[in-house]
């Protein structure tokens, strides 16, 4: 099994607002979506500040928040796809020496999607204390202290470092590194701080390409190596769902910490691959490996097979995090065979040259490999 260091390192960015795919803004939903109703237009609408908001999670914030008329304003450097969002506007700095721009604003929520270092939440949260009334942080489930126990609340035990002036991000360091964010959110803001702490994010502009291994490996067919047994739990939330909830939380004014996967009932990694197959009509059928003899092949969890993670062990709660008061607030998860489907067509839409090389899931060749191993054993 992977260790904890290796495992949090190549998990870390599962709350995080990483990399954007391909299309304009909007332009994918809308397409996906087809005839779908308009989103309708808040009862008040906010002005909304976003520290980030031009990656995976904050793009789908911006264009919910738009939809329902809330005035934007956009934080960051100004760096990662400086194109989108024309008629947003745009304050160009940067959370580790460059608070300028955001001196002397208002707004009524800010929404921070780019701090894993505590010392950017103080500074920007000590700095808007007085200028908005909700801070809304997005931490990470990474923040808990181990993941060695089934279903979780918001009061389990977060990570802790000897040194909390450390600012180096490492598997070992990020979790904690989380929790000392949350920290710093809820005391510039007290009572008026909103931490959520989303799992593994998925869906269309997902370049961690964690999730969409599986679509893409379905749809291609075939005898497809699967993890385990079949009835290990998973968790994800489609970053739609999430952005668009996010945004809710600070119409509604919600306040406090909250897990944030999915989906909203168990769902086992079979039930998981045998939705996208329907979802996707593929004509691919499943090996159910052991977990054992996937370890002894050296074929990892959440890495190679992703999404997956055995449901014992040291990692048993990753994808058992109880999200009952996120629920509870009004995170609603859209049917899995839309979250496939969409992934693999946006999937699609990607260059050649991205598409030969995934950034997750198991290649090819050692795919056939551990097949071929494994149906030699039970031959």
């Amino acid at each position: 099994m992977t260790s904890r260091r290796e495992f949090i390192q190549l998990s870390a960015g599962a709350g995080g607002a990483l990399a954007l795919g391909a299309l304009a803004p909007g332009a994918f939903a809308r397409a996906a979506a087809g005839s779908a109703p308009a989103v309708p237009r808040a009862g008040s609408p906010l002005r909304i500040l976003i520290l980030g908001g031009t990656r995976f999670l904050g793009v789908h914030q911006v264009e919910y928040a738009l939809e329902r008329g809330h005035a934007v304003t956009l934080f960051n450097r100004g760096r990662t796809n400086p194109e989108l969002f024309p008629n947003v506007e745009k304050l160009v700095g940067d959370r580790n020496d460059d608070l300028a721009a955001l001196e002397g604003g208002e707004w009524d929520v800010v929404i921070d999607n780019s701090s894993s270092i505590p010392r950017w939440v103080r500074q920007s949260a000590q700095l808007l204390q007085g200028s908005a009334r909700q801070y809304i942080f997005t931490s990470s489930i990474s923040a808990f202290a181990d993941f060695s126990t089934a279903g979780m609340d918001e009061t389990a035990p977060v990570g802790t470092l000897e040194d909390p002036t450390i600012e180096e991000i490492t598997g070992e360091t990020y979790g904690p590194l989380k929790a000392l964010c949350e920290a710093e959110a809820e005391r510039a803001f007290p009572g008026r701080a909103t931490i959520v702490r989303p799992g593994l994010i998925v869906g269309p502009r997902d370049n961690t390409d964690r999730f969409t291994y599986w679509p893409v490996r379905i749809d291609r067919g075939g005898e497809v190596m699967a993890p385990g047994d079949g009835t290990d739990p998973v968790q994800f939330v489609d970053g739609r769902d999430l952005g668009a909830w996010m945004i809710r939380l600070a119409e509604e004014g919600h306040t406090g910490v909250y897990n944030a996967t999915g989906p909203a009932s168990r769902m086992t990694i079979s039930g998981l691959l045998d939705g996208i197959r329907e979802a996707t009509g593929s004509d691919a059928t499943f090996t159910w490996v052991s977990a054992e003899f996937l370890e002894e092949h050296e074929v990892q969890p959440w890495v190679q097979m992703t999404v997956w993670v055995p449901g014992s062990g040291e990692f048993m709660g990753l994808a058992q995090v109880n999200c009952e008061k996120a629920i509870a607030a009004g995170l609603a998860f859209r049917p899995l065979a839309d979250t496939a489907r969409d992934t693999l067509a946006w999937w699609k839409t990607l260059p050649a040259e991205r598409r030969e090389e995934p950034r997750a899931g198991c290649p090819p060749e050692l795919e056939t490999k551990v097949l071929t191993a494994w149906n030699a054993r039970e031959a």
